[in-house]
């Protein structure tokens, strides 16, 4: 048997209403002194303060760190480090999006071993230990409850990952409640970026792909597929909003334990030099690296095609049921309203180039996709997508 390693999140709670009665899960872990991170979007529309509020009936002290941005920055896990010192926290609790799970992460591992961000970059270099932590999406897409990565913006452009179980939280809470009033934008984008995250993890070249990983990638993708629709286009669904959360977190799992590849290297230049929100980025390029990959990776592409998109006609070949379906995922993109060029999102031609060779710099990824891509092969399928 092929040997393999696979961590995930200790205690998973899918309920809804879970997240306003925080305090029941999580009290006893995060101690009296709590650092609450969350966005400011989330703070306007109150999404956040029934959970606040539940820790303080425990009698728990708060502090609130609400100015994550999109695609956070260095400046912004430092700060919310520094107001988690100042509050001698014992306990981080993440609420929002990736972006506020990823600052979360890294705030609770700074603040409970000071170790130095700079030697903790990497894959398995953070030490720890951390802050007892807790994780609570607000969008079904980036499954960032259940990884041990992530991942800030480092300068003007350039993102660092942090990759180490260590980061992995203590509790992750699924309330799809707290995703009724998602836009269908951001349902539509952070859905298929739940979707990458599978396919990525099943096709994946890395050594510890899994049997684990595939099996819940094929359970995401099939939950997804199922109900991403109505999820965009029925948006208080809560049936369809929690088989999304279910969904994005099953594939988390997968690819926390069976890494991405060249969908995810070729939009880190996407969102990191022109802002275009994640999952958007991989939706760009994901039906392009897709079919660069095919030549390599068709058979296996159509073991999962069915579970994404079950109409698929069966008694084709491999190659015929693989490209029939990257073309339903590029057909879904259009049918969910999304942006599909790279000119639709403000990139230019003539960086294209440079994107390109950004990409190279992905290497932690690019050796997990099932083709070799080189720079010449990035900057055709940017072409492709523009």
């Amino acid at each position: 048997m092929h040997p393999f390693i696979f961590n995930t999140t200790k205690s998973i709670v899918l309920r809804p209403g879970a997240a306003t009665e925080l305090a029941a899960s999580a009290a006893d872990l995060i101690g009296t002194r709590c650092l609450f991170i969350t966005d400011p979007g989330l703070r306007r529309l109150g999404l956040s303060d029934a959970p606040i509020a539940s820790l303080k009936t425990a009698g728990i002290e708060v502090t609130v760190f609400d100015t994550v941005e999109a695609d956070p920055g260095l400046a912004t896990l430092l700060a919310a480090v520094g107001a988690g010192r100042e509050a001698d926290v014992t306990g981080v609790v993440g609420f929002g999006g990736g972006s506020s799970l990823d600052v979360a992460k890294l705030a609770a591992l700074l603040l409970g071993s000071g170790e130095d961000l700079d030697q903790a970059w990497g894959v398995g270099n953070a030490k720890g230990p951390r802050l007892p932590l807790v994780l609570i999406p607000t969008t079904a897409g980036t499954g960032s409850e259940v990884t041990p990565v992530s991942i800030i913006t480092v300068g003007d452009e350039e993102k660092r990952g942090v990759s180490s179980p260590v980061i992995l939280p203590d509790i992750a809470i699924l309330d799809p409640s707290l995703t009724l009033g998602l836009p269908a934008d951001i349902t539509a984008a952070t859905g298929v970026d739940a979707m990458v995250h599978a396919i990525e993890a099943y096709a994946s070249k890395n050594a510890n792909n899994n049997p684990l990983s595939r099996l819940l990638a094929r359970e995401a993708l099939r939950l997804i597929g199922a109900n991403i629709e109505t999820a965009v286009f029925d948006g208080r669904n809560v049936e369809a909003r929690g088989a999304m959360l279910l969904g994005s977190m099953l594939a988390g799992q997968a690819f926390a334990n069976s890494p991405v590849a060249a969908v995810h290297a070729l939009a880190y230049p996407i969102g990191g030099t022109f802002h275009v929100p994640h999952g958007l980025s991989n939706a760009l390029v994901l039906p392009h690296v897709l079919r660069f990959n095919a030549p390599n990776a068709g058979a296996v592409y159509a073991q999962i095609a069915h579970d994404a998109f079950p109409h698929l006609p069966r008694d084709a070949g491999s190659q015929a049921i693989c490209s029939a379906f990257i073309d339903e995922l590029a057909g879904l993109a259009v049918k969910l309203g999304m942006k599909t060029r790279l000119r639709d999102v403000g990139i230019p031609e003539t960086a294209l180039a440079k994107m390109a060779s950004d990409a190279m710099v992905q290497q932690r990824l690019l050796v997990n996709n099932p083709r070799e891509v080189t720079q010449t092969d990035a900057l055709a399928i940017y072409r492709a997508a523009w």
